[in-house]
């Protein structure tokens, strides 16, 4: 070979290493982002859902490029690994009682130190809520061939449009549960993923310690990187945070490079990967939908317990317990802070429960786990949202100007209350009807799943 040829072959070497030099960390990122979210879902679904790791693959993780990730399940360590380009491999491992965290190379016996045991299942002979039995026998003036139907509505698919997916549906009125259907391979005793509807329930949490008097939520928030006098995030109040109107500057854009995607899927610790956030100069004090508020409240649960055994049992022993949500699981980031934002697994049985504390006044079987005013609060509009359309980690059907027909939900009353996440999940309850509708799928796109039309035929079949 020529010295001139080496030389050549040299150059054109030396400028692919300067290349990939120059594309690795943005490489890096999006490998860790998709490892970690395949990881992450494949973990949850096999040890919490109970499902085969094949299925998950093949449903919930089909957009994911399969050319370029594997995955493996180990049963024995109850542990799911996603490896993208034989470069990037991200770890999640199963915690009894708090689901499964990315390890982010963090020791798994550090990781499993806080588990405890899950609550016992309810009766099977007595009907819902009290207990897990079978439908009982429709009240008074329910229609069940328009139930029939609406039931019909959100399972049935259309070959020329795309999949609804639908998993579960469950429908409650007047406290008793009147229906329910579930796709194949699904069930009551299966738990489904909340996604954003976790919000709402870290909501709830925030609502305890207030009913306890430990928080208040019109003071500075308690986060310790605003803690400086001088800090313009030091006047941000819990009330805020639980509004979305922080004024932090976190991007909620579902991509590699969006805040919250490396909030969840990158970073160890969400709610400081949140708390960082410098103050937004485009929304400084208006409403902007932000994850990042959330895992800052969850933290806070975290901070004012101050007790990470406590905390870790708080939500089972103050909300899932008392309103007999026994399949709850809240998963934690590798750090052991609930991911509020978004990881919540629960049977569609036990959304519908939570629906219900929240239609009762947050009041179940005669004892009040939220404050009496907390219901109210929470579906009252936020300033600065265009449709009056969220509260305090929850999305309403107000309507701007209140009361109008510029409502999400048109077909709808306008005091429905709803907590709702990706792929379209949803925990509806109105009040003026007393019914909570709850309805779990795959649905990749908000669009595909029309909600107002299926609220509109559940409401057709009652009184």
């Amino acid at each position: 070979m020529t010295s001139k040829k080496t030389q050549n072959i040299s150059a054109i070497l030396l400028l692919f290493v300067l290349l990939f030099a120059l594309a690795w960390p943005a490489l890096r990122q999006t490998l860790s982002v998709g490892t970690g979210y395949a990881a992450k879902r494949m973990c949850s679904e096999v040890f919490v859902a109970g499902r085969a790791p094949q299925d998950i693959w093949r449903e919930d993780l089909a957009l994911l490029p399969r050319a370029i990730l594997s995955f493996e399940v180990d049963r024995r360590e109850k542990l799911a690994r996603v490896t993208g380009l034989g470069l990037i491999a991200q770890d999640a491992v199963w915690r009894q009682g708090l689901g499964c965290a990315l390890t982010q190379e963090m020791p798994l016996a550090q990781l499993r130190a806080h588990a405890h045991p899950p609550s016992p299942p309810l009766s099977g002979a007595q009907p819902w809520p009290m207990g897990d039995g079978p439908l009982q026998p429709l009240p008074p003036g329910v229609d069940a061939q328009e139930l029939e139907r609406a039931l019909d509505f959100a399972f049935g698919e259309d070959p020329q449009k795309p999949q609804k997916n639908t998993r579960a549906v469950v429908v409650v009125y007047k406290g008793q549960l009147i229906a329910e259907r579930y796709a194949q391979g699904f069930s009551k005793d299966t738990p489904l993923l909340s996604w954003s509807m976790a919000k709402s329930v870290t909501s709830a949490l925030i609502g305890i310690l207030v009913h306890q008097g430990k928080l208040d939520i019109h003071q500075p928030a308690p986060v310790p990187e605003w803690k400086a006098p001088n800090d313009p995030r030091h006047a941000i109040t819990t009330d805020a945070l639980l509004r979305m109107s922080s004024g932090l500057g976190f991007d909620e854009t579902y991509g590699a490079f969006g805040d919250v995607t490396d909030m969840l899927f990158v970073q160890p610790d969400a709610a400081a990967r949140a708390a960082s956030s410098p103050l937004s100069l485009t929304h400084p004090e208006g409403w902007s939908y932000s994850s990042g508020d959330t895992n800052i409240l969850s933290r806070i649960v975290r901070h004012v317990i101050a007790d990470d055994d406590l905390y870790h049992r708080f939500p089972k022993e103050h909300l899932f317990d008392p309103i007999g949500a026994h399949s709850a699981v809240f998963e934690t980031d590798p750090s052991g802070t609930f991911v509020g934002s978004s990881f919540l697994y629960m049977t569609a049985r036990d959304w519908a429960r939570f629906g219900q504390l929240y239609l009762n006044g947050g009041s179940w079987n005669g004892q009040q786990l939220l404050p009496g005013d907390w219901v109210s609060y929470s579906c009252s509009p936020t300033q600065g949202t265009p449709q009056g359309e969220y509260g305090a980690q929850w999305w309403l059907n107000v309507g701007q100007p209140a009361g109008s027909s510029n409502r999400p939900y048109p077909s709808a009353p306008a005091d429905l209350c709803a907590a709702q996440g990706f792929e379209t999940q949803r925990v509806a309850f109105i009040p003026s009807r007393d019914v909570v509708v709850v309805r779990l799928g795959l649905t990749r796109e908000s669009g595909d799943f029309d909600v107002d039309a299926f609220l509109a035929r559940v409401l057709a079949a009652l009184p």
